[in-house]
């Protein structure tokens, strides 16, 4: 197969949703249908009692919420499918965000019963910045769900984004029947106790008296609801899908398999394969001879047995083949990868070769960080992965004096992977960790214990914001680091920081010193 034709066969997606919604069963039923599981580890039931195979941390199987973005590629059809199950719990929205630039198109999972959740909302916001294209799964609908008129409109309004329903429930919860495929004129009928789906039942004519037989009386509401479906949405549009202004909407529920090989059928044929990608020099484009790609995500102890450490990479442009030098672009370093790895969770295997789409996994020793780019010889600077300024700060202490060097190490390179940032205080040299949320503190604490077998413990810190501060004339930088000392920080990388208490000091540090730019991402 050619350069290009294998191109046109790559399809990398995000999978976002609220974290009740059922987003990372979907994966489950995802891999199930493209052959993989068999890889990443029996599934004993239809419903999952070990917890997903993309949820391979312990905390995650523990809480039954993902906390960290995996990466999973499998061959379904004649395709090459690469899924990246993302965080849904609103206090990981910064690395939901940075692995939205790694994609090319985005499943959005929505409860059938509960609607659109305001994370689902923010995290529609990236897609529409970037202009990505949704498709929307709408879930669980073997429990007691919203009117399905109503839940459209929902959608539209809450996600800004007109909708065309691709598939049709028939019912919802107790009295749920089966899906309509309006894609392919199929009906599919629900059983909640089979294993295996069975084939759907070609149905070209819903007019057909034969419909009755399979769900009685719910044919007449069907046909007056499908009929009521094409007066109402426009025609599916491809071009709109690939804009990014029009989501096809198909429903199902995933615990139990069904309406998800219909998504996936679906989506393997319209959805875009990998598409331009921005930097600061230039527009890259797949089908370029050289090869270019960036981090998007870095993750240590992906096996806690061999203490490895993991750079994702995304494939831009160009053929990435194994132990051949590229140029670490950060450094003007040389860089030969010779254990590049294929993702099944935390399952990995040794590749040859990819191709643009594809997600890699490149070992690391703490040589690279999220946003280095990788080529074969170009200045490429990748945009679009900053870090936010955190809500929450707390003091990092070591609760146990004799794991100092490990303490120091798991903080390191957790901070590496941007769950949350480390700042220094100038003023006295004590560590603060700033995050999203609360539950970050939490994972930090158990990962720092159970990975790198340190103690820590988190001393509250009043703080306002973090801003990163630059300025063209050093003796206005001078001045002002001078008279802000208590509160000035350096980041990571070393880059200045300041840490107001509140709005108001902000304010007033932004009105005294006019020349000096307040950053509030660390993209700047």
């Amino acid at each position: 197969m050619g350069f290009k034709e294998e191109i046109k066969r790559r399809r990398t997606f995000g999978i976002v949703s609220h974290p009740d919604a059922g987003k990372t069963t979907l994966t489950e039923k995802l891999l199930l249908f493209g052959g993989a599981i068999r890889v990443a580890g029996a599934v004993k039931s239809n419903k999952i009692k070990k917890g997903a195979t993309s949820d391979f941390m312990e905390i995650e199987r523990q809480r039954g919420i993902s906390v960290a973005t995996s990466v999973m590629g499998f061959e379904y059809r004649n395709y090459k499918v690469n899924i990246l199950d993302t965080p849904g719990h609103q206090d990981f929205q910064e690395d939901t965000f940075r692995t939205l630039t790694a994609v090319d198109s985005v499943i959005i999972v929505i409860d059938a019963a509960k609607g659109v959740e305001p994370q689902t909302e923010k995290l529609m916001n990236v897609c529409r910045m970037r202009k990505t294209p949704v498709i929307v799964f709408v879930n669980k609908l073997d429990r007691p769900s919203q009117d399905t008129f109503d839940l459209l409109d929902e959608i539209e309004n809450q996600l800004q984004i007109s909708t065309r329903p691709l598939s049709w429930p028939i019912n919802s919860g107790p009295d749920f029947k089966g899906v309509y495929n309006i894609y392919n004129r199929s009906l599919r009928l629900f059983d909640a106790n089979v294993q295996q789906i069975e084939e759907g039942i070609d149905f070209k004519d819903v007019s057909s008296p034969e419909l009755e037989e399979y769900i009685g009386d719910d044919a007449d509401v069907l046909r007056e609801e499908l009929e009521l479906v094409e007066g109402v949405y426009p025609e599916f549009d491809h071009q709109e899908y690939l804009k990014g202004n029009l989501a096809p909407v198909f429903f199902g529920s995933a615990l139990y398999n069904f309406g998800v090989q219909e998504l996936l059928d679906a989506f393997v044929e319209i959805a875009p394969s990998p598409r331009p990608s921005i930097t600061e020099e230039r527009e890259i484009k797949p089908e370029e001879d050289g090869f270019t790609g960036f981090i998007f995500k870095i993750h240590a102890n992906i096996d806690p047995n061999h203490r490895s450490r993991i750079a994702f990479v995304k494939i831009c442009s160009g053929k990435f083949e194994r132990n051949k030098p590229y140029k670490h672009v950060r450094t003007g370093k040389s860089l030969r990868i010779s254990s590049p790895t294929a993702f099944m969770a935390s399952q990995k295997e040794i590749i040859e070769e990819a191709y643009p789409g594809d997600i890699i996994g490149v070992p690391d020793s703490g040589n690279l960080v999220i946003g280095d780019s990788i080529t074969e010889g170009e200045e490429i600077h990748f945009k679009g992965l900053p870090s936010f300024s955190p809500e929450l700060f707390r003091f990092i202490e070591n609760a146990d004096p004799m794991k100092s060097k490990q303490l120091a190490k798991g903080i390191d390179q957790l901070m590496d992977e941007g769950v949350a940032q480390l700042f220094t205080s100038q003023f006295n040299g004590r560590k603060i960790i700033g995050t999203v949320g609360q539950l970050q503190f939490e994972v930090i604490e158990y990962r720092l214990l159970h990975e790198y077998g340190a103690k820590c413990r988190f001393e509250h810190l009043n703080m306002h914001k973090a801003c990163w501060i630059e300025c063209d004339d050093p003796k206005v930088l001078s001045e002002f680091k001078k008279r802000k000392h208590q509160k000035m920080a350096v980041d990571k990388r070393g880059r200045d920081v300041f840490m107001a208490d509140s709005g108001f000091i902000l304010q007033m540090a932004q009105d005294e010193f006019k020349d000096v730019k307040f950053h509030f991402t660390s993209e700047f």
